[in-house]
């Protein structure tokens, strides 16, 4: 049998554990000191919290931007190594980083950590009143708030890579939890009614008068050029594009071949920003399959922000939307400046305007790629 690494970090942690479940098991638990309220989390648990806690962690993918969203980020006790990792890919780090980027690991975290216990000496020694956590199932949720004796919230955005309705349960949720129920409403409404104001611009395009487009250079367990390509993006969806990769029915995420992309010859392409550098470098090797597209020869090729970096960032989208939105039906769109409302955006959902960091980061939205300048 081998030995056992790190023989006093684990002592350390069965410790940390064993106190813990003896402090839940003669009932004074720090964590829930005060006034409790029960909840009913997104697994479908009923978990007992301490109202509007003052110490919080948020594990898994996307947890802590729903707590930028809420305006609670400062009771955050500590982040993960993923958080601090990778500053510039998630506005809400780009946003409020600074005010966390100090605070101690609670594990690595990073999508290889969803569904999987945490680092438990890490989480115990922040000490947090309330684990926040998405994705994570019931059992497993369960088996580890029994443990470590610190209530488990488990949040979700809905289908992976993408968000519906059930990211306004989370919320709700949070907003429950953290005495935040007003700023929750607040957040649902701005979101819905950006995807009215959108809806409402494009309503009297007749579906024939709409030109097609193409998005490519979507990211997919990494990075990806022009072949990759969502047939449900959600801001062709929120302005009713006509998508030519949805011609044959198909669902999902997709790589399609070049000759592929040729046949369709889309009016508008799209390019992520997260395969941008990898569409570059394809464009000065064989510029040919590219100018053999009328969208690169007539340069209606659009930079749009990459919005699935540890789960959606659902600001991004909106700011997307209005892009695409803004490049395809222009009249349509023409009161709307983008750096303008990209910050109208990223203020209300982040609390600052990051346009221009965004901008410096990746390029200027809804303009051309700097290789067709």
């Amino acid at each position: 049998m081998k030995e056992a690494k790190n023989p006093l970090a684990i002592l350390k942690v069965l410790i940390l554990v064993g106190l813990t479940g003896l402090i839940g098991l003669i009932g004074l638990r720090p964590c829930l000191a005060g006034e409790l309220i029960q909840i009913t989390d997104t697994a479908g648990r009923q978990v007992s919290v301490p109202k509007s806690p003052d110490r919080i962690i948020c594990l898994g993918t996307g947890t802590l931007r729903l707590v930028v969203y809420l305006e609670s980020h400062k009771k955050i006790v500590g982040v993960e190594d993923f958080e601090k990792r990778f500053p510039t890919t998630r506005p809400y780090w780009i946003a409020r980083g600074d005010e966390m980027a100090h605070l101690p690991s609670i594990g690595p975290g990073g999508p290889g950590a969803i569904n999987k216990e945490p680092d438990l000496e890490k989480v115990l020694a922040v000490k947090p009143d309330v684990i926040f956590i998405t994705y994570l199932d019931r059992g497993k949720a369960e088996a580890l708030q029994k443990k470590i004796g610190i209530p488990v919230v488990v949040l979700t955005y809905g289908p992976f890579g993408t968000f519906d309705e059930k990211v306004y349960d989370s919320l709700r949720l949070c907003g429950a939890i953290l005495d935040k129920q007003n700023r929750a409403e607040a957040v649902i409404r701005f979101i819905e009614n950006s995807r009215k104001d959108l809806l409402k611009r494009i309503e009297p395009i007749p579906e024939k008068m709409k030109p097609s487009v193409y998005i490519g250079g979507i990211g997919f367990r990494g990075t990806h050029g022009i072949e990759s390509t969502e047939t449900e993006y959600l801001p062709f969806e929120w302005v009713r594009a006509n998508p030519v990769a949805k011609r044959d029915g198909r669902k999902g995420h997709r790589f399609l071949d070049k000759e592929k992309i040729l046949s369709w010859d889309p009016d508008i392409i799209f390019i992520d920003s997260g395969g941008n550098d990898l569409i570059r470098r394809d464009y000065e090797k064989k510029p040919s399959f590219y100018q053999g597209l009328k969208a690169f020869k007539n340069k209606k090729v659009y930079l749009l922000y990459a919005f699935n970096w540890y789960m959606t960032n659902i600001e991004t989208v909106i700011v997307d939307a209005y892009a695409v939105g803004k490049m395809i039906y222009p009249e349509n769109f023409k009161d709307v400046k983008m750096g303008q409302k990209a910050d109208e955006i990223y203020s209300y959902l982040l609390g600052r305007p990051i346009h221009e960091k965004m901008e410096r980061a990746y390029g200027k939205i809804g303009e051309n790629p700097s290789y067709l300048r």
